[in-house]
């Protein structure tokens, strides 16, 4: 389909679409709020706003070789001790016990409802599912997205190809959200009673060093596509973030960035360093060795290079044919282009190990516990806006099931504010001046001589990378390289205004990049907030290298001043409600 491009303001059609419950974002957590809606209240309208195409976007687009929470109930195991495991993988806190507790209750429901839809999950000869670790089942996931986008289809109204750009308010309510169509060119205005934000986690504020090595930008281990939208549309009518500083740092198959659990967990390949030694049991034995947390056994690898005894692998080399056959069938599930990867390079795992790499830092609450503060109910600190899946907050190792599950909680709660609150208002000044906004690069004037999406993006990654704890600098930061980067993002939110695009694709990319930046200058704040070193990797200060629970054993949040406009960062207490 040809973009319809507006060749100025005047030629912009505006669509305004009203429904109960508008979802942004059509992923995991999106596909499961508008089905448990549906399923709750068949009478309401249910809208979703998805950027791509809900059949093959976000995180899961791709597919997943296993689920990684699913709860053993006929082993003695509870959602109590979910939370626990949890808790281990985050260095014993903080997070929200309350969110992760209340988000393990529905897990194994959702994981079910998955296997009736018609994802094939791998089982024993007893009909249980088939575990590669201790709370991770195996499934064959390549139609993972499909599957999950078919029920959100008969559940809702999906307006594909419209990329959200801004909250719509009344007064302090969410009253809506608008966004414009990439192939039609129109805007859209939709007024909604709830709102839910499930656009995924943010990629592409740090500068992957694939893109050096391989000439592509896409070879990210979190989606590209998802670039924090949903964060920084909060951001913007100030609602509250926590933990932004607590990123996602990956142990990950070097050049490509493919998963590494697959071999790790899947086949019990040992990471191995250059000496042939299996360094998380020799170097990090006192650390937990391979038993170790996740942010150490992520960032291990980069510690060994450090160390000069990189480069880094997984040991596959006692793998029989048979074994590597199974193992290259679950990348096929997940990460088929690393299949292709080996074969172009001559890469027989059975002889040779693979090489294993950091990758650069994510924003993803799925994993960790940044996004949005949520209550018990996933309604952010802005009335009628909830947060699911990744972009809700304090509850890290949620995964597939665990966003599913979240999905579900945010739909009920949206559904308590339909029914209690009723309608609201759009200021329709508000409206027409986000329209003004949104189209502005595309209306630059032929004489004008502007900046590309490409150049202003590249220039923050590289200055997030740098100065923020990237890749080159093995992910540490100190005070003044942070002071660094938060200056120049200054100067890069001045120059977004010079972006100047041709394209309703580039006006896509014009808008990603600038959410990026905003993306950007709250994880710096909260780097900067945490003046300690919590979880090596990722998040570490060679300024304060030593963990201070005294002082920090809590939430670091922050929110927009809409006063001001300045970052205001502040702390909330951790509370223990498993023992």
């Amino acid at each position: 389909m040809a973009e319809a491009i507006p060749k100025d303001l005047n030629e912009v059609v505006t669509e305004t679409v009203e429904c109960d419950l508008l979802i942004i974002g059509g992923g995991n957590a999106g596909c499961f709020s508008a089905y448990e809606a549906r399923k709750l209240n068949p009478d309401i309208k249910i809208v979703i706003m998805e950027k791509a195409n809900i059949k093959r976007s976000g995180a899961c687009a791709a597919g997943m070789d296993a689920i990684n929470t699913y709860i053993p109930t006929w082993d003695g195991k509870t959602p109590e001790d979910l939370v626990r495991w949890s808790r281990s993988q985050v260095g014993g806190g903080p997070l929200r016990e309350d969110l992760a507790l209340s988000n393990a209750q529905e897990l194994n429901q959702c994981v079910e409802e998955l296997g009736e839809w018609g994802l094939p999950i791998l089982r024993e000869d007893d009909g249980k599912p088939q575990y590669r670790g201790a709370w991770d089942i195996s499934i064959h996931g390549e139609q993972l997205k499909p599957i999950m986008a078919e029920k959100a289809m008969e559940a809702a109204i999906v307006y594909n190809r419209v990329a959200a750009t801004s909250l719509l308010m009344d007064g302090e309510r969410c009253a809506g959200a608008t966004g414009f169509g990439i192939r039609d060119g129109k805007f859209y205005v939709f007024k909604a009673k709830a709102t839910i934000v499930s656009t995924g986690g943010a990629c592409g504020l740090y500068k992957s060093y694939t893109s050096d090595v391989t000439a592509s930008h896409h070879q990210t281990w979190m989606c590209p596509f998802n670039v924090g939208t949903g964060y920084a549309i909060g951001l913007r009518v100030g609602a509250e973030f926590t933990s932004m500083e607590q990123r996602w740092v990956a142990a990950r198959t070097k050049d490509y960035c493919g998963p590494v659990d697959t071999v790790s967990v899947g086949f019990q390949a040992k990471m191995m360093n250059a000496k042939g030694e299996y360094f998380l049991n020799t170097h990090y034995a006192d650390q937990g060795g391979d038993k170790a947390p996740r942010y150490i056994r992520a960032n291990a690898p980069m510690e060994e290079w450090r160390a000069g005894r990189g480069p880094t692998f997984i040991d596959t080399t006692h793998m029989d044919e048979e074994t590597c056959h199974s193992m290259l069938t679950d990348y096929l599930n997940e990460r088929p282009s690393f299949v292709l990867y080996l074969a172009a390079n001559g890469i027989d795992p059975t002889k040779q190990p693979v090489e294993v790499y950091g990758s650069d830092p994510y924003i993803v609450g799925g994993h960790t516990g940044s996004g949005f503060w949520v209550d018990i109910e996933r309604m952010t600190t802005v009335p009628g806006l909830f947060a699911a899946g990744e972009t809700a907050g304090g509850n890290p190792n949620k995964f597939v099931g665990g966003c599913a599950a979240e999905g579900k909680l945010a739909a009920r709660g949206a559904l308590k504010v339909i029914a209690e609150k009723g309608d609201v208002k759009l200021d329709d000044a508000q409206v027409q001046a986000e329209k003004a906004r949104v189209f502005s690069p595309l209306f630059k004037g032929e004489d004008f001589d502007g900046l590309t999406p490409e150049e202003v993006k590249e220039r923050l990654q590289r200055l997030m990378d740098e100065y923020a704890g990237g890749t080159s600098q093995f992910y540490r930061v100190n005070e003044e390289q942070l002071d660094y980067a938060l200056r120049h993002i200054q100067i890069l939110k001045q120059q977004v205004e010079f972006i100047q695009v041709n394209t309703l694709h580039d006006l896509m990319h014009a808008h990603e990049v600038m959410e990026r930046i905003e993306v950007a200058e709250i994880v710096c704040h909260h780097l900067k907030g945490r003046k300690e070193t919590r979880w090596a990797g990722w998040q570490t200060r060679t300024d304060y290298p030593e963990r201070d629970d005294e002082n920090f054993n809590c939430f670091v949040e922050s929110r927009k001043n809409l006063e001001t406009g300045e970052i205001e960062v502040f702390t909330r207490p951790y509370e223990r409600i498993v023992d």
